[in-house]
């Protein structure tokens, strides 16, 4: 068979949006109001006062300057600190998850792009890190709802859950098993966040993105890029984690327990991972017989700017700018799995027939997937 093209992508943004200035505001009421209350056990040393966050420190950290999310009402209130979870049952889709309705909208602008149809589709994939639902599958609910046909499932992957579900669909397009496939990353991440947390209290968004990948000689796509090659990693860390789970419905009195929220090592990470990181890139291009100076453009992983202003830096060997190594998480924040796919839909549509591409996931397990691509 033929190569396999990525012929369509979309992406969903969230209505609710919420800038560092507000976070900030609402997390230093918090602050204040946590330290009055406990004044005493801090006085006597028991306690340690809680120290207010700012936007610059944010952004030094981070890199973020705003972020997207389903819900945003209630995490910035100082008795509360975490959503109001709505059902957003303004629609005829009442009862469905809203992680599915984030993939549906992603969904819906890829296969527009891709020149399809949801009956067009015989594979649907739901790769994410988090999930609002595990049974039933919420990929078999997207693949009713688009009426697709043949089969659909949920996988995850940390930070590279879209590149990982990619490869799975290209391995079963190459197959046979599967004819056209639209894999989505539908992040749902800020029911997880502790905000009361200063460390980490900004660090992700919300956000979908959608891929529809089929075989080239099947394409009308005039958007396709050609998948030239790709690579995975895994090993297994703990530095990067949110130990929520079903164990949670028994243990009810660890609800407040920060371990059942998400909690990274960054220092350890970036020490680790990075490394990792570059020698996956590196080894990936050797082995194809090319060079970064061979590429347009790589689209990373969006985590924080530290860490991808580092990698990008070794692998190009100089400073990276916005055209070679593009940056969407000041807006939309970490957006976990999906990160590099909504750089790569913001950042492709100046790509000429023949131009290489880049695209580079990183993150929880630990987990690296690379993906070198070509303009159709």
């Amino acid at each position: 068979m033929g190569d396999i093209v990525i012929s369509g992508t979309g992406v969903y943004t969230p209505p609710n949006r919420l800038s560092n200035e507000d976070l900030v505001a609402g997390f230093n009421a918090h602050v204040d109001k946590w330290n009055e209350t406990h004044a005493a056990e801090i006085a006597a040393g028991e306690m340690t006062a809680k120290d207010h966050s700012s936007c610059a420190f944010i952004e030094k950290a981070s890199g973020i300057r705003n972020r997207y999310l389903m819900e945003a009402s209630g995490l910035t209130e100082p008795d509360r600190m975490y959503p109001h979870l709505s059902d957003l049952a303004e629609d005829e889709l009442s009862k469905t998850p809203v992680q599915v309705k984030m993939a549906l909208a992603a969904a819906t602008e890829a296969l527009t792009q891709a020149g399809l149809s949801g009956s067009d589709i015989d594979m649907v994939i739901i790769s994410a890190s988090v999930w609002e639902r595990f049974v039933p599958s919420m990929a078999t609910e997207l693949q009713q709802i688009l009426g697709a046909g043949g089969f659909a499932f949920d996988m995850a992957m940390g930070c590279s859950s879209a590149t990982f579900g990619m490869s799975t669909a290209h391995d079963a397009l190459s197959s046979g098993m599967a004819n056209k496939a639209l894999v989505v990353t539908a992040e749902y991440l800020s029911p997880l966040m502790a905000y009361e947390d200063r460390d980490g209290h900004f660090i992700f968004g919300d956000a979908a993105v959608a891929m529809v990948l089929e075989r080239e000689e099947d394409t009308t796509s005039t958007s396709a890029f050609r998948i030239k090659d790709r690579k995975l990693f895994t090993e297994f860390s703990t530095n990067i984690q949110a130990g929520f789970g079903s164990r949670v419905l028994v243990e009810r009195d660890r609800i407040d327990d920060p371990e059942q929220r998400f909690s990274q090592s960054g220092r350890a990470v970036f020490k680790e991972l990075l490394p990792k990181v570059i020698e996956h890139v590196e080894t990936h291009l050797a082995s194809v017989g090319k060079r970064v100076e061979d590429f347009k453009r790589m689209w990373l992983h969006q985590a924080n700017i530290n860490m991808n202003m580092f990698a990008s830096k070794k692998i190009l060997g100089h400073e990276p700018s916005q055209d070679e190594a593009p940056t969407i998480l000041d807006d939309y924040a970490n957006t976990a799995g999906a990160g590099c796919m909504i750089a790569f839909n913001n950042y492709k549509d100046d790509f000429k027939s023949g131009d290489l591409g880049l695209i580079c996931s990183f993150g929880a397990s630990y987990s690296i997937g690379s993906f070198i691509v070509e303009k159709v």
